[in-house]
């Protein structure tokens, strides 16, 4: 397991926060609102943002011919359905267990990452898996028979979530030589693209001007969701080994379903709070240092 630089834990302890409090803030946006046009006018006004950042930084648009394929394919599995399923998902679930059904991912992650590349767990990544399996498990103790009157959204938040473990499965083993800001870039145009297209299919019928609390829903997407966050789970998912970057992002349910509780009135259970230590033994087991391994590397030539 690997330890985080101050960099890298910065990035991920404003990842969460900004992860973790939007899901209440979408259950807003698109509360009297088409939630594709949302996403889409989302993913359009951070273009620009992430566009300026890269000119600022001076990194390239340039991706090179040979690897657009890739790209496509990692901007599908990332971002587009993804995208897609989870804002079409939201409306029909609070938005505590939407997030908690969304972050079952580091589980799918660790499963797909065991069975199709043969990766060998340690025991204690074992353990954070099911401290996180268990804690999604306390947090939807309550919600079981509401969410069997829900199974569309069910369904596409649990669709969502495999597809993201797959993409970022895919991302940590891409050997793109294109920076991750470029990356972020061009699967943000994807997404961009296809989001515009499946709004004007589905729901050019309901448009309409957005009411006042959409307009700030959108503002924070654009900006702190799409324009930072999505760049910094890029720069994890990159830099880190799949398990450590999954499992270190569990808080972001605790927030979603605090946060609902707080702005929405969602109601709280015990089961809630015993599963806030579930997530926390789960993110222990990825950034606490293993003593063992740090002797080895001292007693190493």
């Amino acid at each position: 397991m690997p330890k985080l630089s101050q960099q890298q834990l910065i990035t991920l302890v404003l990842l969460t926060l900004t992860w973790g409090v939007n899901w209440p803030v979408m259950k807003l946006g698109v509360q009297d609102f088409p939630p594709l046009t949302f996403r889409a006018i989302c993913m359009v006004l951070s273009l620009p943002v992430m566009a300026a950042a890269l000119a600022a930084m001076k990194v390239p648009f340039r991706v090179p011919r040979e690897h657009w394929g890739r790209v496509l394919l990692l901007g599908l599995v990332n971002m587009v359905l993804w995208h897609s399923l989870i804002i079409v998902a939201v409306p029909m679930l609070s938005s505590g267990r939407a997030a908690i059904l969304g972050y079952t991912m580091p589980i799918f992650s660790a499963m797909l990452g065991a069975w199709i590349w043969g990766d060998r767990l340690a025991p204690r990544a074992w353990l954070g898996v099911g401290a996180a399996a268990c804690g999604v498990m306390l947090l939807l103790w309550n919600e079981f028979d509401k969410l069997g009157g829900r199974p569309t959204g069910v369904a596409l938040m649990l669709i969502g979530a495999s597809t993201w473990a797959l993409g970022t499965q895919l991302l940590r083993r891409a050997t793109l030589p294109v920076p991750t800001l470029t990356l972020a870039f061009w699967m943000t145009v994807e997404t961009t693209i296809a989001l515009g297209a499946l709004s004007v299919v589905f729901e050019h019928g309901r448009w309409q001007a957005p009411p006042a609390f959409t307009v700030g829903a959108i503002a924070f997407n654009a900006l702190l969701v799409i324009g930072f966050a999505q760049v910094a789970w890029f720069y994890l998912a990159r830099s880190l080994p799949p398990l450590a970057s999954t499992l270190s992002v569990m808080m972001i349910p605790v927030l979603g379903v605090f946060s609902g509780a707080i702005w929405l009135n969602e109601q709280l259970h015990w089961q809630d709070w015993a599963s806030v230590a579930l997530m926390m033994v789960a993110i222990a087991s990825v950034l606490w240092p293993a003593q063992a391994d740090a002797a080895e590397k001292k007693a190493a030539p």
